[in-house]
């Protein structure tokens, strides 16, 4: 079966639609066994972060339909989300998967992030049960693409990431971080990095709540920070000149009415959010209050444009590779797939081979001239392996078929003229 990818992402979906299809740990797992369930689904691997949701699956085009209704039904989904949902086949997809494995299909152009999530998605799906040989196959040499353009090319060379977007938006914000607070809500990948960045800028105090306290405890003794469960987030919100989220809950982690009562305490002084996680970490109502300067991970796109043009050139050199890797793997892969034939055709040749070769013995055991055998050997091998093309072909002539005669022509080299 080809590859099939149904998905939707940041180009196809804003935050608004993308957090209604969020896939994490167990859902995972759910989901994998019921793509496997459906008729024409061989193999599956499912990719799920704050900017897509990817189905690769090893299908049908029927199957791709089966997919798309059990995901509109498992998930609830309306109308905005059906319209939202893109596929590909075969080429097309396989090109779209060495993009986002190499970041040239992120938000952030070449941000290395994409790589890891997708290395994570793959074993869930092993672990499930759902990789057969062609998705072991096609991811193995995608990982190999993404590190040939990462060696290759300037793709991962300018410090530009959503964290990177963030903290230099709060910078621009308050010119300098020295007299102020930063609370991180997470402990995942990106508040990391957002640490980092807040840390090499001179942060003034950084807090790291999370619901795992060893993870946040972890970061924290990085980035000479504060760590805290999520239960006392409430109490530490008036502390916040800069308030940071990215985490994998399915609800608000920052309510409205918790958000109201540290603006009061503030007393008028201003917040600076970012809200990075899908589904959205902060009730978007947050972001009308006074004081409050909220950001999705949508508007920080615009931030991150301006910031990519040194990567752009490097994504030219990026992609020509890319080209490059999906023609060298679907000719690997037509060669895998013609493989069974030939095998075939080897054995069938074998078994002529051998038929004629024990008819052979006999005659030279009856004494017959060596001479003799030899051209009964010839004359029969010629007459048995040529002998099904000879029918096909004048098949193909009485039902004017053309093109099956052009490809016996092409294949032993004759001349159709004569």
């Amino acid at each position: 079966m080809p590859l099939h990818i149904l998905g939707l992402n940041h180009t196809t979906a804003p935050v608004e639609i993308r957090e209604q299809v969020v896939f994490a740990g167990d859902d995972i797992d759910r989901a994998l066994a019921s793509l496997l369930q459906l008729d024409n689904v061989a193999e599956a691997v499912v990719l799920s972060t704050c900017n897509r949701t990817e189905f690769y699956v090893e299908t049908t085009d029927e199957g791709v339909r089966e997919m798309r209704a059990w995901l509109l039904q498992d998930q609830k989904l309306g109308e905005e989300v059906d319209s939202s949902l893109f596929t590909l086949n075969e080429e097309d997809a396989i090109g779209h998967l060495f993009k986002v494995a190499c970041g040239l299909d992120s938000m952030v152009l070449g941000e290395p992030q994409i790589l890891g999530q997708l290395k994570d998605a793959f074993r869930q799906a092993e672990q499930c049960g759902t990789v057969g040989t062609q998705l072991n196959r096609l991811f193995h040499h995608t990982f190999s693409v993404a590190k040939k353009v990462r060696t290759d090319t300037e793709i991962g060379s300018s410090p530009v990431s959503v964290a990177y977007a963030a903290v230099n938006l709060a910078n621009q914000f308050f010119s300098g971080f020295s007299q102020h607070t930063a609370l991180l809500i997470g402990a995942g990948v990106t508040i990391e990095l957002v640490a980092k960045h807040l840390y090499s800028k001179g942060i003034g105090r950084l807090f790291i709540a999370n619901r795992n306290i060893g993870r946040a405890q972890n970061l924290a003794t990085q980035f000479d920070g504060f760590a805290l469960p999520l239960s006392e987030l409430e109490g530490t919100l008036p502390d916040a000149d800069i308030l940071i989220s990215s985490t994998a809950s399915t609800e608000p982690v920052v309510r409205l009415e918790q958000m109201e009562k540290a603006i009061q305490a503030r007393k008028r002084k201003p917040v600076f959010a970012v809200d990075i996680a899908v589904p959205r970490d902060l009730e978007p109502g947050i972001g009308d209050l006074p004081d409050v300067y909220l950001y999705s991970i949508d508007d920080l796109d615009k931030v991150i444009v301006a910031g990519q043009n040194n990567r752009e050139e490097a994504a030219v050199d990026a992609m020509r590779i890319l080209e490059d890797e999906t023609r060298r793997y679907l000719s690997i892969q037509r060669s895998k797939e013609v493989a069974p034939v030939i095998i075939a055709l080897r054995d069938h040749g074998d078994a002529i081979r051998e038929q004629v070769l024990e008819q052979a013995r006999r005659r030279l055991a009856k004494g017959a001239d060596s001479d003799e055998v030899l051209e009964f050997v010839t004359s029969s091998l010629l007459k048995k392996i040529l002998h099904q093309p000879s029918v096909r072909l004048r098949e193909a002539g009485e039902q004017s078929d053309q093109e099956f005669i052009d490809a016996v022509s092409e294949l032993f080299g004759l001349n159709k003229k004569n």
